[in-house]
């Protein structure tokens, strides 16, 4: 009996390490996922708009196969790659974050640019090609538009599961391929799990605008029907933000990392100077926003520099690239 009671304890302690190391990896998972902000933003801005255009009964099984198919990116793709570099070669995350980040701030830069009505047409948040030929079969256009979405997301993902990466504290290769895999699951249902929510919320407001019982209710309905445009005019704009911002600061701690530190100091010791400004209930935060910003216009400053490089080289490359594949997969 005392033998099965010290197995018992002994089983108990195990278990309560167990948990104590599940808790650490989704702990772990929760917060590198944080630090990819911007480009989760972005994704969740990007996404409805390719399902815009088809009957309402095909939205959420659209956002369904997007949905499977950026975990394959990253499960199946970008987590044994990541697993890779962390391992072997992590001396190229630092570098890699860096260019994440720098396409993070051409991104931004660029959807600016078109705001104002300048520079060129861009990447368009989408591979080229994907929408230059008239597909009047649903079923064949809902195909090419989904292979988009998924290609694209390929890229946001990439740059997520970079970020993820090189924030993760972990011990060993399994709590990492754990953690990673834990955010990767995260990110994806939060990203997806609000483009179906945003995506059907005009159904829902007119659903209650026509069925409602209280005039109070129609009214909701009908206000988010008419809020629903705004709302992804504002989902935009603060994708954009987040995305210099995020973009600005990955390029500056990474030339920190690399040994040119004097951009990151000087941003410091603004970020201070402001914060003393103001009561100091409200420092931190204030050092925060002023941190922010002025990574932001770094961040800004960058991709408008990029820009060209972008739409002269990269851009056209990239067209080739999958133009040619996608040749490939029709002959």
């Amino acid at each position: 009996m005392s033998g099965l009671l010290a197995l018992l304890d002994d089983v108990a302690a195990i278990a309560k390490v167990a948990a104590a190391s599940v808790e650490d990896v989704f702990g772990q998972a929760a917060k590198a996922s944080a630090k990819a902000a911007g480009a989760v933003i972005d994704d969740a801005a990007v996404t409805p708009k390719y399902v815009s255009g088809f009957e309402a009964n095909r939205e959420l099984p659209i956002i369904w196969r997007i949905t499977k198919g950026s975990l394959k990116n990253k499960l199946v793709f970008l987590l044994p790659a990541g697993l890779l570099l962390s391992n072997f070669a992590p001396w190229l995350i630092a570098p890699l974050l860096m260019l994440g980040g720098a396409y993070l701030c051409f991104e931004g830069a660029e959807k600016i640019a078109h705001a104002l009505g300048v520079g060129g047409k861009g990447h368009e948040d989408h591979p080229p090609g994907a929408d230059e030929k008239v597909i009047k079969d649903p079923a064949k256009l809902e195909e090419q538009k989904a292979k988009g979405a998924i290609k694209t997301d390929f890229i946001l993902s990439a740059e997520i599961m970079t970020i993820v990466l090189s924030n993760l504290e972990v011990s060993n290769f399994w709590m990492e391929a754990g953690a990673l895999a834990a955010a990767a699951v995260i990110i994806t249902v939060a990203v997806y799990g609000s483009v179906a929510l945003i995506v059907k919320m005009d159904d829902v407001g007119l659903y209650m605008a026509k069925n409602g019982n209280l005039g109070l209710t129609r009214g909701l309905g009908r206000g988010i029907v008419r809020g629903m445009p705004w709302f992804l005019k504002a989902l935009t704009i603060i994708g954009t933000a987040a995305m210099l911002w995020v973009g600005g600061s990955i390029i500056v701690h990474g030339m920190e990392e690399l040994g040119f530190g004097a951009l990151g100091h000087l941003i410091h010791d603004y970020a201070v100077a402001f914060g003393h400004m103001v009561p100091v209930a409200y420092e931190g935060a204030a050092e925060w926003i002023a941190k922010a910003a002025m990574d932001g216009v770094f961040g800004l400053a960058l991709g408008l520099v990029l820009i060209p490089v972008g739409e002269k080289i990269i851009t056209p490359l990239w067209r080739a690239v999958f133009n040619r594949k996608d040749a490939g997969a029709h002959a």
